[in-house]
């Protein structure tokens, strides 16, 4: 679109759609905001507003935004949400898979940190070069977790965390995981430890293909995300940013964090991968690996900081507009942002800015950087002027003579690299070769550390809201009777309560070492009734051989009763409507009871009595 609207001589008309309906829409946040009349004059609008932005303000049409993770700029650009509907809905209406709380793995070096000494020499990771150096520290540096695989680099650490995993991933297995890491290095480091401890668990039995980073890095990297969505292997992907939105490879089961990110878009983002329903591998729950805490550092972050008018303009480019005798001219003669400014104080003051952050930065680091301080104290000799305060001195002399000045200290620009690269040696990761081991290996239930604790605390909440829910009531006393809004309305009172049926889940299998799924009623019935846990499956099998026995089926029919069965496994209310929607294809409830001699409504009752019989509370 945008070549079609701004790159073609017979651009489309503005009316020529009515409606325009945008997916993702959360995407169409770069740069967007309005240029004032001088920056309009002397500059490329490109660096201020975005293509996407501009490409909807071309039509004269109604725009609808769909997103999972609206922000602010998301209602900046489409107006308020005209229709929600969350996640957890999603979940109580069996759209999506729920997650089990989150596996939180321990080791030495995420509970004490990683010290360096005070003038011990370190090796530093160029990111942009890969190169590793080595420098000495001025000051004592402290990392805590959340640096880990970013700003400090220890594979001792990532080392003891691949070799947890292997014990709980199945390279050979039909679920899927994906692995989130801070860099292409960092990916390709996580790989060759995942295959060296596959190998070692598996005693060389193992296929190096069913692990793959894929990054932007990665050869033929669109046949490897094509593979990793419809093949076997990889059935591990490592990536870095590449697979974090807009992929749907509904077997993912795993997601792997190994680096912790600020944006809670991003976050939701990347849990959405696992999100997708996938009965054919019996996907009921999805798990969350969370070695650097990041579920608690984002769990109470809302919305995203709004944006900042920063069209990334370079130092570069500031001083060729304030340099360059045609631009300036034009700067001058052009409006700013407040009465009485031109365009030119604007750049003067956006420059004036950006040789702060520098030189400021410097001054605080120079007492104990010597090398740093004598390339200042040049400085000092060469502008007449003490660095730290050069930004005030050049707006102090306004843009022409600000301009003249900059054309006299030609070499600013190298001069002001040259003090970025001896400040700028902390922003390169550290290598890190302290010793770690795992410590612990938990799973929490938001206030209640232990699943004994949790499923009490469920237990109680049921007998307190027996009484005031009629639909919780109906669960216990009469679930063939529960209908669909019922189930739904159950669901979200629960969840909305912390007690979701992956949480409930996991406590049981934490507390007893049994794997039970046995359905949200059959844990609210547990609570409220002491009913043992069966596992739903059994349940079904059971009801299923009841059917099965009671009746003379002919062989056509007992096909049909076996698929039935078979799509049986993840549904909780069974009814008419349940039928037409799984066998939509092949007639719906109507053949399935034209099949079955007119005894469709008889088969729906007598499953449901025998999987749910009546009890009194």
């Amino acid at each position: 679109m945008v070549k079609r609207i701004f790159m073609s001589d017979e651009p489309p008309p503005i009316d020529q759609f009515d409606c325009i309906i945008i997916d993702e829409a959360h995407r169409g946040y770069t740069l967007d905001q309005e240029m004032t009349e001088g920056e309009l004059a002397l500059r490329d609008t490109s660096q201020y507003l975005s293509s996407y932005r501009r490409v909807l303000d071309y039509f004269d049409a109604v725009k609808i935004g769909l997103t999972a993770t609206p922000a602010k700029h998301t209602s900046e650009i489409f107006g308020k949400p005209v229709y929600t509907y969350s996640y957890r809905e999603a979940v109580a209406d069996d759209w999506l898979i729920d997650h089990e709380p989150p596996i939180r793995y321990e080791t030495l070096l995420t509970q004490n940190g990683i010290t360096f000494e005070k003038g011990k020499p370190v090796e530093v990771i160029n990111t942009q070069t890969g190169e590793v150096d080595t420098t000495e520290l001025e000051d004592e540096l402290n990392f805590e977790v959340d640096a880990f695989n970013r700003r400090v680099i220890n594979e001792n650490f990532n080392r003891v965390i691949c070799e947890q995993l292997v014990q709980e991933l199945d390279p050979f297995g039909d679920e899927k995981t994906m692995i989130f890491c801070a860099t292409d290095l960092h990916a390709d480091m996580v790989k060759r430890l995942l295959d060296d401890a596959f190998k070692d668990l598996y005693n060389g039995q193992y296929n190096e293909a069913a692990v793959a980073k894929i990054t932007g890095q990665s050869d033929k990297v669109d046949q490897l995300i094509r593979r990793y969505k419809n093949e076997r292997y990889p059935n591990i992907a490592i990536t870095v940013d590449l697979l974090t939105t807009g992929i749907d490879v509904p077997r993912i089961c795993n997601l792997v964090f190994m680096r912790r990110i600020r944006s809670r878009i991003l976050y939701e983002q990347m849990i959405g991968r696992a999100t997708r329903r996938c009965d054919e591998i019996g996907k009921t729950v999805f798990r969350i690996y969370d070695p650097v805490d990041i579920y608690a550092a984002l769990q109470d972050v809302n919305t995203m900081k709004p944006l900042v008018k920063d069209p990334n303009i370079t130092l570069e480019q500031l001083v060729d507009e304030l340099t360059d005798d045609e631009q300036l001219e034009k700067a001058l003669n052009s409006p700013g942002e407040l009465p009485d400014e031109s365009q030119a104080d604007v750049v003067l003051s956006q420059l004036s800015q950006k040789l702060m952050r520098v030189l400021r930065k410097a001054d605080n680091k120079a007492e104990s950087r010597p090398e740093l301080k004598q390339k200042l104290d040049e400085l000092h000799q060469s502008w007449g002027v003490e660095p730290k305060s050069l930004h005030t001195h050049l707006h102090q002399l306004g843009p022409r003579q600000a301009s003249e000045f900059i054309k006299q200290h030609s070499g600013l620009l190298n001069q002001l690299a040259e003090v970025k690269s001896l400040v700028g040696s902390e922003y390169m990761p550290l290598i890190s070769d302290h010793e770690d081991e795992i410590r612990d290996r938990t799973q929490t239930y938001g206030v209640h550390s232990k699943p004994e604790d949790y499923l009490d605390s469920f237990n109680e909440f049921i007998k307190q809201q027996l009484n005031q829910s009629a639909a919780l009531a109906v669960v216990v006393n009469k679930p063939r009777d529960l209908t669909r809004d019922q189930l739904r309305e159950v669901k979200l009172l629960l969840d909305n309560h912390g007690y979701s049926e992956a949480r409930l889940q996991s406590a049981v299998r934490n507390q007893t070492n049994k794997d039970i799924a046995a359905s949200i009623i059959g844990y609210i019935r547990r609570a409220a009734l002491g009913e043992p846990l069966i596992p739903f499956e059994q349940r079904v099998a059971e009801a299923m051989d009841r059917i099965y026995t009671q009746h003379n089926w002919t062989p056509n029919q007992r096909k049909w009763l076996e698929r039935l069965a078979r799509q049986l496994v993840h549904e909780v209310i069974i009814d008419r409507e349940f039928v037409n929607h799984r066998f939509a294809d092949d007639g719906g409830a109507r053949q399935m009871d034209k099949v079955l001699g007119a005894q469709l409504d008889t088969v729906l009752e007598e499953l449901n009595e025998a999987m749910w019989p009546e009890q009194s509370a």
